[in-house]
């Protein structure tokens, strides 16, 4: 049994001692034990098997375990500052969110709107977990989601921008051609939007333009005859951050690797 088989196991014992007693205190603590943190990075089977519990959830019991997510997002960043175990519990509840949403009609448009708060969390790994709820949404509702996400793209704060551009760029979701297509679009609209900032200082709009500096080269690697259309007008806008967030994107093995030529031709309007 491998590391998230033993989690999943391990989870639904305790989801269960909690929809029996009703304390969430042997779960927290698993949890806490099992974050792997403080360290680099966080416990990513468990965060994904709790994830996974939550879509295998009886439909009797969705209210009660939507509450449960919803109450340890809640957690501040002053009870579980970056990288302290503590963060490891909204974290979780963040990808509980989506995988509820996405099983659940009923709490679909409430995952979407506790995302989208959540989006502008000060924590980068909270910000990753919106992430991941979201593709769990997209995984089942891809059409409906990106519909969404194109409005966060559109309208959305820099941070909801972000997690709009890292939940689309994911290569399963992208096998869907219209998908892709709307994922470009996405992000044609997002960087427009960074063209016309005003104060490009803004700490925010920095942790936008790091994400776009990878999710580009995903969604081109899936639509690359469009995408790479694009990077080229992108290549002679002239913009500082949008010339830095394509060099970027030149750089990945997925796009270097399959369209070297097409890379090579972009990089040439770099010049």
């Amino acid at each position: 049994m491998g590391n998230k088989e033993q989690h999943q196991k391990d989870l639904d014992r305790l989801i269960d001692e909690f929809l029996d007693a009703g304390s969430t205190s042997a779960l927290m603590a698993y949890l806490l034990s099992n974050s792997s943190l403080p360290g680099r990075r966080a416990n990513l089977e468990l965060a994904d098997a709790f994830g996974d519990v939550m879509e295998g959830c009886a439909d009797g019991e969705t209210v009660r375990l939507w509450r449960l997510c919803v109450a340890i997002t809640k957690i501040s960043p002053d009870q579980a500052p970056v990288n302290a175990p503590e963060e490891f519990l909204p974290f979780c509840g963040a990808i509980g969110i989506g995988a509820i949403g996405s099983i659940s009609a009923e709490f679909y448009d409430r995952a979407l709107t506790e995302l989208r708060m959540l989006a502008n969390d000060p924590r980068w790994r909270m910000r990753e977990a919106v992430c991941f709820g979201l593709q769990r949404l997209l995984a089942r509702r891809p059409g409906d989601t990106v519909r969404r996400l194109e409005e966060w793209a559109s309208k959305g704060s820099l941070l909801e921008m972000r997690a709009a551009a890292a939940g689309v760029a994911e290569p399963a979701i992208l096998e869907d051609v219209e998908i892709a297509a709307r994922a470009l679009h996405i992000h044609e609209t997002i960087l427009g939007r960074v063209r016309g900032a005003d104060d490009r200082r803004d700490v925010s709009l920095r942790v936008l333009r790091k994400g776009l500096g990878y999710t580009l080269s995903v969604v081109v690697h899936a639509i690359p005859e469009e995408g790479f259309a694009l990077m080229g007008r992108l290549a002679s806008s002239g913009d500082p951050d949008i010339l830095w967030i394509v060099k970027q994107n030149l750089k990945k093995k997925r796009l270097v690797g399959s369209h070297p030529e097409a890379v090579d031709s972009v990089r040439q309007q770099l010049r």
